[in-house]
C-alpha cells in the first residue's frame, strides 16, 4: 500500500455537505499565499458595526498552500508572508497542520521534524486526518499557555482545499481562508469540482456558516 494512505477522514466527513453544502464555503478567499493579509482578522468582513474577529491563532496546510506540494520548505514566494505571520503569531500560536508531515504517512515524523526545521512553525502530530482532526488541534490550543485560545471562532484555518481544510474550519467553528489557486496551479478533477461548486453555491446565495463561539 502506498504511504500516502487514503484519508478515511476525508471521505466520511465530505458526505456532510449533502445535509449542508454551505459547509465547503470560505469566510475569506486568496488566489495565492502571499496575498494574505497579516493579522488575518483584515481578511474578514463585519456587519453593523461589529468588531472584527479575534483572531488568536492560526492553523496552516502545508502542500500547495505555502509550499509545492510533496515538499517540505517554503516557496520563494511565500517566504515574507510565512514570517509576517511567525511575528504576528508568535510561537504556539501558529501551527502546521498537514495531511502528508505529521500523520500515521510519516514514519518516525522525519517529514514534520524537517518541516519544523525548515519554517520554524511546530507541526502537529495526529492520528486522524483533516477534516477530522480539529479536536486534536483544540486540544494542542488548550494545552498551549502562550495561544490565548479560549474559543474556536478565535482560530482561522489556512489551506487550499475547500473538502478538508475549509470543512474543517467550518466543523470546529472556526474561520476559514481559501487559497484558490495555490502555489502551483492544479488541474486536478478535485480541484476543478471545488471551484465549480464553490461558485455554483455562491450563485445560489450559500454563505460559510458564522464560526462558533466555543470549543465543541
Amino acid at each position: 500500500m502506498s504511504r500516502r494512505l487514503m484519508n478515511i477522514s476525508g471521505t466520511f466527513n465530505v458526505l456532510r455537505l449533502f445535509y449542508n453544502p454551505s459547509l465547503c464555503l470560505p469566510h475569506h478567499t486568496v488566489s495565492t499565499f502571499d496575498q494574505l493579509p497579516t493579522p488575518l482578522s483584515k481578511a474578514f468582513p463585519t456587519r453593523n458595526g461589529e468588531k472584527k474577529p479575534d483572531i488568536r491563532a492560526v492553523v496552516l496546510d502545508k502542500d500547495n498552500c505555502f509550499a509545492v506540494p510533496r515538499q517540505n520548505h517554503v516557496s520563494a514566494q511565500n517566504v515574507s508572508t510565512l514570517e509576517e505571520l511567525k511575528k504576528a503569531y508568535p510561537g504556539s500560536r501558529l501551527l502546521i497542520v498537514s495531511n502528508s508531515a505529521g500523520t500515521n504517512s510519516d514514519p518516525g515524523y522525519a517529514e514534520a521534524e524537517l518541516l519544523e526545521r525548515n519554517t520554524g512553525v511546530k507541526v502537529l502530530r495526529h492520528t486522524t486526518k483533516k477534516p477530522g482532526c480539529h479536536g486534536e488541534i483544540m486540544d494542542y490550543f488548550r494545552a498551549a499557555p502562550d495561544a490565548g485560545v479560549t474559543s474556536a471562532s478565535q482560530v482561522a484555518v489556512v489551506g487550499d482545499r475547500l473538502f478538508t481544510d475549509v470543512l474543517m474550519a467550518n466543523m470546529m467553528g472556526a474561520h476559514g481562508v481559501w487559497v484558490k489557486d495555490g502555489v502551483v496551479p492544479d488541474y486536478g478533477l478535485l480541484s476543478r469540482f471545488e471551484k465549480g461548486l464553490e461558485a455554483f453555491l455562491t450563485r445560489r446565495g450559500y454563505v460559510a456558516p458564522e464560526p462558533k463561539s466555543q470549543f465543541e
